[in-house]
């Protein structure tokens, strides 16, 4: 099947496909005489596997673990479970940072009786005058 076959297979866009065979994550097609790729059902359910990986918001290197899983059956899925109990510890961090947020949003909204104009607005006035937490230095889960 050719790209456009495929994305819509996988219903995905052709620019999403394109860009995982070139991260490495689907591998090339074989080409036709005049020169189309021309993927097969291999690769299909390769890209089903990235979407359901990327719908959990694995990252692209946990996705490669995972491929490098599939691609080797015989190896102990022990390696599968680390992986997965490590990505839990990464939607708990962000869990935890999201309530966070919310609890500070909260308090920012708690600010305001309503009823003011813009230029009284006591959340403008907090917004410019309180000091944001730096980032935490870690970098973004996703990837």
């Amino acid at each position: 099947m050719q790209i456009g076959q495929l994305a819509a297979a996988a219903g995905t866009n052709v620019e999403t496909v394109r860009y995982y065979e070139k991260a490495g994550l689907i591998p090339e097609p074989g080409r036709s005489v005049g020169n189309f790729r021309q993927y097969t059902g291999a690769h299909l359910e390769r890209l089903r596997f990235i979407r359901n990986c990327r719908a959990l918001n694995m990252s692209h290197d946990e996705i490669r673990e995972l491929l490098r899983l599939v691609d080797h059956p015989a190896d102990g899925c022990d390696a599968v479970n680390a992986l997965l109990d490590a990505h839990i510890d990464h939607v708990d961090a962000r869990i935890r940072e999201l309530a966070g947020l919310r609890a500070q949003l909260d308090g920012l909204r708690e600010r305001c009786a309503g009823g003011s104009t813009a230029g009284d607005c006591a959340i403008l006035h907090e917004l410019v005058a309180m000091e944001a937490e730096a980032p935490s230095g870690r970098p973004a889960h996703l990837g």
